[in-house]
């Protein structure tokens, strides 16, 4: 068993202004899409995209990403308190980010660059998608440093069950640990994997919707529900991850069999 180190969540200030490690991970997560997808075009090319043209997908994708994962935040897991109070939306501090207001955001940032581009939108979605795991990744391990979103109790004879300090004197999962390690570096060689063969358009965004689903599934039940959960949620004894992941697992099967099939390739003559 292990006691939580206490990190400070602020990493260095600048004068009375504290850096906070959380927004070093957002950090370190948009730098490592910005260069990692411009190592990829420079050494494997692509149908679209130039390696200039990152400096936009980065632009558009982070907009999606902190737009929707805070909107998402606020109409997801608490929409009576932010619709009654719509302005606490704009209090960050205050609650959270929604990885599948997130995703939606995403979504329609990565569509509006596509319009700009003159592509598909698929295209970009596919090439994205194997550069996310890795902000997720540095997400997870903002969360760990934070000391939110900790796991449910576990056995005392777990030797990595952590007390963390806000949450009582009994060991809990480091679910932020599974996470990162799942979400992130699984994710991230499972699409490594699967793309460095060609693959219909749509094939890789889609398996990465679905693989995040069932492992967001899967590790809902090492986390700690939130303790706001009502209505159908409640009665089918999900966690709200859970819940909003089944239709993710739903969507991205149909998809990628689409996909599979050249639903979303080019017409001939177009």
């Amino acid at each position: 068993m292990l006691q939580y180190p206490n990190l400070d969540p602020v990493a260095f200030y600048i004068g009375s202004f504290g850096v906070h490690w959380y927004g070093l991970m957002y950090l370190a997560g948009f730098l490592s899409f910005l260069y990692i997808g411009k190592w990829r075009i420079r050494h494997y090319g692509h149908p679209v995209l130039k390696v200039t043209d990152m400096d936009d997908f980065l632009f558009y994708g982070a907009m999606g990403v902190i737009l929707g994962g805070r909107i998402g935040y606020c109409l997801f897991y608490r929409p009576e308190l932010y619709l009654l109070h719509p302005l606490n939306i704009f209090k960050t501090w205050d609650g959270g980010m929604s990885f599948h207001g997130g995703l939606i955001g995403v979504c329609i940032g990565v569509y509006l660059l596509s319009r700009k581009l003159k592509c598909s939108w698929l295209q970009l979605m596919d090439f994205g998608s194997v550069l996310v795991p890795i902000g997720l990744f540095f997400g997870r391990i903002g969360n760990f440093i934070n000391g939110e979103l900790w796991g449910r109790v576990c056995s005392p004879d777990l030797p990595w069950g952590m007390i963390f300090p806000n949450a009582g004197y009994l060991p809990r999962h480091p679910s932020q640990i599974y996470e990162a390690l799942s979400e992130g570096l699984l994710l991230f060689c499972i699409l490594i994997f699967f793309a460095r063969k060609p693959r219909s358009i749509g094939q890789t965004c889609s398996l990465f919707v679905v693989c995040y689903g069932v492992i967001r599934f899967f590790l809902e039940f090492f986390r700690e529900p939130d303790s706001f959960a009502t209505g159908i949620v409640k009665m089918t004894d999900l966690s709200l991850g859970q819940f909003y992941s089944i239709p993710m697992i739903i969507i991205g099967l149909v998809f990628f069999v689409l996909a599979g099939r050249g639903k979303f390739e080019p017409k001939a003559g177009n």
